[in-house]
């Protein structure tokens, strides 16, 4: 393998041999983890081809990667893992007289269904991962999604196919052959030979996937060679590029759900209602929402569901709206049941997002037990479906198991996460016997083990009981042809490996599991459980999404949180990466993390990657030196307060070019990065020396000002507005007795034991004010964030944090929700607003909207998530490209749209700091939203003050 290694990087120095990479490839979406010896991401059809010949000769296996979603473990594999996502990845024509689309194998589906919605046309098959998976790999694992029983499967839009075989020759592949007179001969042949096999044994449903789709080459099907390797899963040959047939998109569309006591009872109605012209029929049960409602933060759409304990998502189309709304009506009467029918764009996209995330949400029941894919795609013919499901479940209360379910209900097949015990060599045992019995039931039931997805390692070696042996010497037969030296993708369908070898989960995984300094309260304390949450459904590569701002500036899956999540996997195994705590490999992943907190709450089951970087750096530097930039970023709060005693000191070397930049060196920070000047006096001075205009019994009460570092001594602005809009409100303005920090510098930093300490050492001050009942507002949204909830992982047996939660608000949540006198007029302007990332993985800036939107103020929100500077992150060496790249992914284009005059809000000091580091011209100062509410009083109204 060394030998194959050091030839490859010999002739493309681009792959990737590093243990971080390869630590990152390990699994998929499915239970299965194999390490791969390279990782290369091909630029072009030249470089595919020198790839594949090199590990031919070597006779090291290939597997092909496009999204990496695949639940059946069809795109792990131990030699050369080519991965088609981050480079070929372009729309090479799409003809919208023709209806099709030629693309590369590294295409997201959820840009070309973008691009081709601009000529009225979609992709039939869709995906609940279309926002992150590839055409090459729905090629390969024949995918089909929610509309596949109106507008068909991959194999039915696949028109023409370019290949790669393992020798080197490059074919093209469509209806009647596949460019090559021999290949074909032999595939005549073997159609002939297993003709009646053929024709009994395949196509008896639309969702029967499993093993090769050898009924395509029928002559009533019109030999369609490319079809036939639908599904193929990367063993007979390489897909290079593929032409697909579009669809017409519907003039209009509505949603029906409908509600039903049971999943068998609207397993039963699914049928009627894919003859009656539905263009989905998809269920969910009971289970999978109460796992939703279990999640931490906001899951919009669940009021929204009709009564019931099983659910059927009905698009409906029609001439219209009002022709859609009208059959939709007549479905729901055909049902019986509980129904509602929305064309409201906001709520049918919060629904469909219930039943999209389900593959990742059922990855935690209710209860937080971990539930896995091993019996995932399973599909029956639909009106066997009630009778199938019902067996199923008294197999799982055989075997004590629980799951999920959601399912294109319509055609009859099921998504099952079920809560087997893969962790020790009985539950192993156990997931053996019940696979086996599963395979034998659906069987039983005239189905299958796959009904999309492929077979991979989960299912291909049930193929032997679903189907006779003269069928699977056809399937030998097929893979022989093309791919006769078996480097291809080996031991699926064909050989199979066995459905319980290379667990991830399995026996003895975790060898490094050593005391933590935070409460994982939802882990049972442990990393390795934390970071087993990732299902590597690849949400984090979703580019609609905030998550993984790094990943979405590099394409790197190293710096995806699933790529992460694996490393970390591999550290905790001790196997591949033995280093533990001090393992580079692990330090070089997280690096580029922003510890942003988006994974917190758009990751269907809450990986939180900032929590497990902080507690990595701790443990990774303890008696070790650390990076210069964490002391200096990590002690700010200690030298912001020196540095307050001469602020004009400090001001007039960090103006000259060349003092800042031997400060820059001295700190080790990112020389590119101007550094901050300090205000003339801090925030506490200016609140001790103002003469306060409010009464001393104030109507509103007292609240608490919480003066985080970078509001004390750096931005006093915010904190100064602030002050004078709540004693606008009525309210009394105190602060903690003595200086406080939340410790967030130390903590992102990783010097746990210092921000706890800190930390401790703040919440003392506020207990009084918390025994009173006083509400703590903070000005700064992360320190915010870190007082409502990193505080409870750090102090989890304080009293007093335990309150935090409930006592702790936002400005804008306490002026959006203040019942007294309104004092404020209206502005009658625009605004674009930088919601602050940590914000928005708890409880979201609709208060600042909501504010904005009474002062009359029209706001652009920027929703692509973190700005790029991320506290400290911006200033740490080696981050400046990934900070900037993060900003321009919306922030910066948006400041350089918004007309001149608009307001720029940001509430969040490092927000501010990279609008005013972001050379975009003509724009205002960014400012906090206390700020912009100071404008909105009438003059004199804020009281008289000294010196704001």
């Amino acid at each position: 393998m060394n030998d194959f290694a050091r030839h490859l990087c010999s002739r493309l120095p681009t792959a990737r041999i590093d243990l971080t990479t390869r630590a990152a490839y390990t699994s998929d979406a499915s239970i299965y983890r194999a390490m791969p010896a390279a990782v290369f991401e091909p630029r072009d059809t030249t470089e595919v081809v020198t790839a594949v010949r090199i590990a031919a000769e070597h006779g090291v296996a290939v597997t092909c990667r496009g999204g990496g979603t695949s639940v059946a473990g069809n795109a792990v594999g131990t030699g050369l893992v080519l991965d088609f996502s981050r480079h070929m990845n372009r729309i090479i024509e799409l003809d919208p007289d023709g209806a099709t689309a030629t693309v590369e194998p590294g295409v997201v589906l959820g840009a070309l269904r973008q691009h081709a919605a601009t000529h009225g046309l979609t992709v039939g098959p869709d995906p609940s991962t279309y926002s992150r998976c590839t055409v090459g790999g729905m090629v390969g694992n024949h995918a089909c999604g929610p509309h596949s029983v109106a507008w068909g499967t991959t194999a039915d839009i696949t028109d023409r196919l370019e290949l790669l075989l393992a020798d080197g020759r490059v074919l093209s592949a469509t209806r009647g052959g596949s460019g090559d007179a021999n290949i074909d001969l032999r595939l005549r042949q073997l159609r002939d030979r297993y003709l009646a096999a053929l024709r009994t044994e395949l196509g008896r449903f639309t969702r029967q996937v499993s093993g090769y789709n050898l009924d395509a080459l029928l002559p009533e099907k019109g030999f369609h060679v490319a079809r036939s390797l639908v599904g193929s899963e990367g063993t007979c040959a390489v897909v290079l590029g593929a032409r697909l047939r579009l669809t017409r998109v519907p003039p209009a569309r509505v949603l029906l759900v409908l509600g039903f006591p049971d999943v068998y009872a609207a397993a039963e109605c699914a049928p009627m209602l894919a003859k009656a012209g539905a263009l989905t029929v998809e269920g969910l049960d009971a289970p999978l929402v109460e796992a939703l409602r279990s999640r931490p933060g906001r899951a919009p759409g669940l009021e929204l569901l009709p009564s019931g304990r099983a659910w059927l998502y009905c698009e409906v189309q029609g001439a219209n709206d009002a022709a859609a709304v009208s059959d939709a009506r007549r479905l729901a009467r055909q049902a019986g049941v509980p129904g509602r029918v929305t064309t409201d764009p906001g709520q049918i996209a919060a629904l469909w997002a219930i039943r999209r995330n389900g593959a990742g949400t059922a990855t935690r029941m209710a209860d937080g037990r971990a539930a896995w894919p091993g019996w995932e795609d399973s599909a029956v013919p639909p009106k066997r479906l009630a009778s199938y499901l019902r067996d199923l479940h008294f197999l799982m209360d055989e075997h004590g198991c629980n799951g999920t379910i959601t399912g294109h209900f319509g055609e009859g097949c099921l998504h099952v996460r079920i809560d087997w015990d893969l962790e020790s060599k009985h539950g192993m045992a156990s997931y053996r016997n019940f696979i086996a019995a599963a395979g034998e039931l659906v069987v039983a039931h005239g189905g299958c083990a796959s009904g999309e997805h492929g077979d991979g390692r989960a299912r291909s070696e049930l193929l032997a009981r679903t189907y006779s042996p003269e069928l699977l010497g056809a399937f030998a037969a097929f893979k022989n042809i093309w791919d006769p030296a078996g480097v291809l993708n080996p031991g699926i369908i064909v050989n199979p490996v066995p459905f319980d070898a290379d667990i991830r989960p399995g026996p003895g995984r975790d060898r490094l599991e050593l005391p933590l300094v935070q409460r994982l309260h939802a882990d049972s304390d442990s990393l390795a459980r934390a970071v087993q949450r990732c299902s590597g459904v690849g949400s984090c590569r979703d580019a609609s999404g905030t998550m993984c701002p790094s990943y979405q500036a590099t394409k790197d899956e190293v710096h995806s949180t699933r790529g992460r999540a694996r490393v970390l996997s591999e550290m905790l195994r001790g196997e591949t990466l033995p280093d533990g705590w001090r393992s580079k490999q692990v330090r070089d992943a997280l690096d580029l993390c922003l510890a942003c907190q988006a994974c917190k709450s758009e990751c269907s089951v809450n990986v939180d990657m900032a929590t497990y970087k902080a507690e990595f750096l701790h443990h990774h530097y303890r008696f070790r030196l650390r990076p210069r930039a964490h002391y200096t970023l990590g002690w700010l709060p200690v030298l912001a307060r020196i540095a307050s005693v001469a602020p004009r000191m400090l001001n007039w070397l960090t103006s000259r070019p060349t003092p800042s930049r031997w400060l820059s060196v001295v700190a080790g920070l990112e020389p590119r990065r101007p550094l901050i000047s300090l205000p003339p006096q801090t925030f506490r001075r200016w609140f001790a020396r103002r003469t306060r205009s409010r009464a001393s019994a104030p109507e509103s009460g007292t609240v608490v000002l919480w003066p985080d570092t970078f509001s004390n001594f750096l931005d006093p602005a915010g904190a100064q507005a602030a002050t004078q809009v709540l004693e606008a409100l009525g309210y009394r303005v105190a602060l903690p007795d003595g200086p406080v920090c939340c410790g967030l510098t130390w903590y992102s930093t990783g010097q746990l034991k210092v921000a706890r300490e800190v930390l401790a050492r703040s919440v003392r001050s506020l207990e009084g004010h918390l025994r009173a009942g006083r509400t703590i507002i903070g000005v700064e949204p992360s320190c915010t964030q870190a007082l409502r909830e990193t505080a409870a992982q750090l102090l989890p047996d304080s009293a007093a944090v335990r309150s935090l939660p409930n006592q702790v608000r936002t400005l804008a949540e306490v002026v959006a929700g203040h019942q007294g006198p309104w004092p404020f007029g209206r502005l009658n302007g625009s605004a674009v607003l930088q919601p602050h990332c940590h914000q928005e993985a708890g409880h979201g800036h609709r208060p600042e909207t909501d504010v904005l939107a009474r002062l009359g103020v029209a706001v652009d929100v920027v929703r692509t998530g973190c700005c790029g500077m991320a506290g400290n992150f911006g200033y740490e060496p080696g981050h400046w490209e990934v900070s900037r790249a993060a900003a321009e992914r919306g922030l910066f284009p948006t400041l350089r749209a918004a007309s001149p005059g608009t307001a720029v809000l940001a509430n969040g000091f490092s927000c501010r700091t990279q609008i005013g580091q972001s050379g975009v011209r003509d724009i205002r100062r960014a400012e906090h939203l206390a700020q912009l509410l100071l404008r909105a009083l009438p003059s004199g109204s804020s009281g008289a003050h000294n010196g704001s």
